[in-house]
């Protein structure tokens, strides 16, 4: 399969030419710190290139390209969205895992000694998750929260953010006492250290699958396959590692 993906994404700079100089991406916003290091580190090694990100749920950012928005990669938060894309006809070319994200608790002041079951101490009047329509670390949180049998029980406390980063925000705001976030946020500079951080193991909380792609039109800038060839490659591991993510293997 890796040679396969790489075959293509070569097949596709190729055919593309290098007249382009601009990649407009959109990233699904647990991408928010580690892409913005990943951009930097690709605009130096190459100066004629600027990478443009729009960051926000994936499924938000999913209907934006439905209805036309003009971006040429699309990176999400799992594997479902941008494979509706592709049904859809919206894409070319492979949707490609690139990273696991992994599920983190947050809070400023609450102990999660308890991990899961955190949710239960009395002192925790909100719980902060993702919005679970739009946004996939809302959702796994939701199904985490249900099959532990712990859902119905604070159902009534649980605030809803429009997407991971504003789940974070109102934790470590304090106007949620947990929230349920990307650990790759609570890995990040604003967040790191600040507060409690409990990292959901896997047999409570499997890593997520996050596909990427090539929307529909890329074709006229090459340069954006070649950011999506340099996000796969071993140039970025270290970056990924440093945010907790799980990486891929190739």
């Amino acid at each position: 399969m890796k040679k396969i993906t790489l075959i293509i994404l070569t097949l596709f700079i190729v055919s593309a030419g290098a007249n382009a100089q601009k990649v407009r991406v959109a990233a699904a916003a647990n991408l928010r710190y580690v892409l913005e290091d990943i951009k930097k580190q690709y605009e130096k090694e190459h100066p004629k290139t600027k990478v443009d990100i729009s960051f926000g749920a994936s499924g938000t950012l999913t209907q934006q390209i439905l209805n036309g928005a003009a971006f040429d990669f699309f990176m999400a938060a799992d594997m479902d969205f941008p494979n509706a894309l592709k049904a859809k006809g919206a894409t070319v070319g492979p949707v490609v895992t690139y990273i696991f994200g992994k599920v983190a608790m947050w809070s400023k002041e609450v102990n999660l000694a308890k991990g899961l079951n955190s949710v239960l101490l009395p002192e925790v009047k909100k719980v902060a998750i993702a919005n679970p329509a739009t946004a996939p670390y809302g959702e796994n949180a939701v199904n985490t929260l249900k099959k532990h049998g712990l859902y119905d029980k604070i159902a009534g406390k649980i605030v809803v953010g429009e997407n991971i980063s504003q789940a974070a925000q109102f934790a470590f705001t304090g106007n949620a006492e947990i929230g349920f976030i990307a650990l790759s946020l609570a890995l990040a500079p604003d967040m790191k250290g600040k507060g409690y951080c409990y990292e959901l193991p896997a047999d409570v909380c499997p890593p997520i699958a996050q596909g990427c792609v090539l929307v529909k039109g890329w074709e006229r800038n090459g340069e954006a396959a070649r950011f999506m060839k340099y996000v796969l490659s071993p140039k970025c591991d270290a970056i990924w590692k440093s945010y907790g993510y799980g990486l891929v293997k190739r």
